[in-house]
């Protein structure tokens, strides 16, 4: 009967098929997702992974810091006076700024599945503010003919709220990077433990000393401290003399620390993949040259977060547009600042739009956060004209 009233609150119709409180496929319902290794993986401690997080903060990051503004279609202008142009450009609400809602729901989409906020509308549904809404107080639902609603755990009870009332942002197929990849991050866990295991009760010296000659305990103390204090710190590195038939042999690495070492690092790799981002941004640069990590940095532009900031237009646009707007109004995260190039690379382009008359000057300026010219808002192509048409 529990487990009942679980399924029916969690969304679950009843006709399905029975779970019991041993069935693996239980343990999703309680935020418990147990892997090969014996490790439950969760938002908590998948965070401490250096990779996850570095991944988590970089996409949500970036996304939080991209202007997004609103055009209309026809003229290209920006509608500053639109209501909606205020939450996704200005503040989100009193308390929140619309870049760090951008950011705190994209790490509610990475680490829970989705993330949400209500619409906060004036009596002539104009839409005023946007608030976050707990992941865990959150269910998605659909009315028959398949339109979506949505239920609101609240302190005075559950409510219901339309469509255009939340606007959400959900992962690919709405299950969390760090519920897919379930099995790569705790193998990375159980790595880290491993290795810290390993140097807590394991010691290991960097080299050998051996001797024909008996020593005493005394001696070998001694012997210890003389060599420590000659060849270490500063002295590292410096030559030894060896007597009595001494000889020393170093330690190196072992086949199986570098296998180890390597499998770390394709951890990595694995968690890059799980996130859709280019092992160079998560620092692993093993194999990174500077072409490659220019290049990769675009694919992170290109893979990562274009079909995030798709999501996050549709997501504004359904919720802070009426269906007749939606017709005439769009809304555009600006990623130059994220695709601009050295200097040279850029004034080179610029150059280019102006000869095809593609940009004019203040355009140009605008790019570059200059104040526009007097005689800057010409498409002529400023390398053909002339000192004779100057003059004159």
């Amino acid at each position: 009967m529990a487990l009942t009233k679980i399924k029916k609150a969690l969304g679950f119709g009843v006709d399905e098929k029975a779970l019991t409180l041993t069935d693996p496929d239980v343990f999703p319902l309680f935020g418990v997702t147990p892997t090969a290794s014996g490790l439950s993986v969760g938002p908590s401690n998948a965070m401490r992974v250096p990779a996850v997080n570095c991944a988590v903060s970089l996409i949500s990051e970036t996304i939080g810091a991209l202007p997004v503004k609103l055009y209309d279609r026809a003229s290209k202008d920006t509608l500053t006076d639109h209501p909606a142009y205020r939450l996704v450009h200005g503040r989100a609400n009193p308390w929140t700024s619309a870049a760090k809602l951008r950011e705190q729901l994209t790490i509610d989409a990475l680490l829970h599945g989705a993330g949400h906020a209500q619409v906060v509308r004036l009596s002539d549904d104009t839409p005023y503010e946007l608030h976050r809404l707990e992941p865990g107080k959150v269910q998605r639902d659909q009315e028959p003919d398949g339109e979506p609603f949505f239920r609101v755990h609240t302190d005075a009870g559950q409510v219901r709220l339309s469509y255009r009332d939340v606007l959400r942002i959900e992962a690919v197929g709405g299950v969390a990077p760090i519920t897919l990849g379930r099995e790569a991050i705790a193998l990375a866990i159980s790595f880290e433990k491993h290795m810290a295991t390993s140097l807590k009760n394991g010691a290991r010296p960097s080299g050998v000393v051996t001797t024909d000659k008996k020593m005493d305990a005394t001696g070998m103390l001694n012997f210890i401290k003389e060599w420590v204090a000659q060849f270490s710190g500063e002295q590292n590195g410096a030559p030894a003399i060896l007597e009595d038939g001494m000889q020393y042999q170093s330690i190196s690495m072992t086949l199986a620390d570098a296998q180890f070492a390597e499998n770390r690092l394709e951890q990595i790799n694995e968690i890059a993949r799980v996130f859709r981002v280019p092992p160079t941004m998560l620092f692993e640069l093993s194999r990174g040259t500077w072409s490659n990590t220019e290049e990769m940095f675009r694919q992170f532009h290109t893979v990562t977060l274009k079909p995030w900031l798709k999501d996050w237009t549709d997501a504004y646009a359904q919720c802070l547009l009426t269906p007749e707007e939606q017709d005439d109004f769009y809304f555009e995260a600006i990623t130059d600042d994220l695709l601009t190039t050295d200097t040279a690379a850029r004034a080179t382009a610029y150059g280019q739009y102006r000869s095809m008359g593609v940009m004019t000057a203040n355009e140009v300026r605008a790019k570059e956060n200059l104040p526009p010219h007097p005689n800057g808002n010409e498409l002529s192509n400023p390398y053909t004209t002339t000192q004779k048409e100057q003059a004159e």
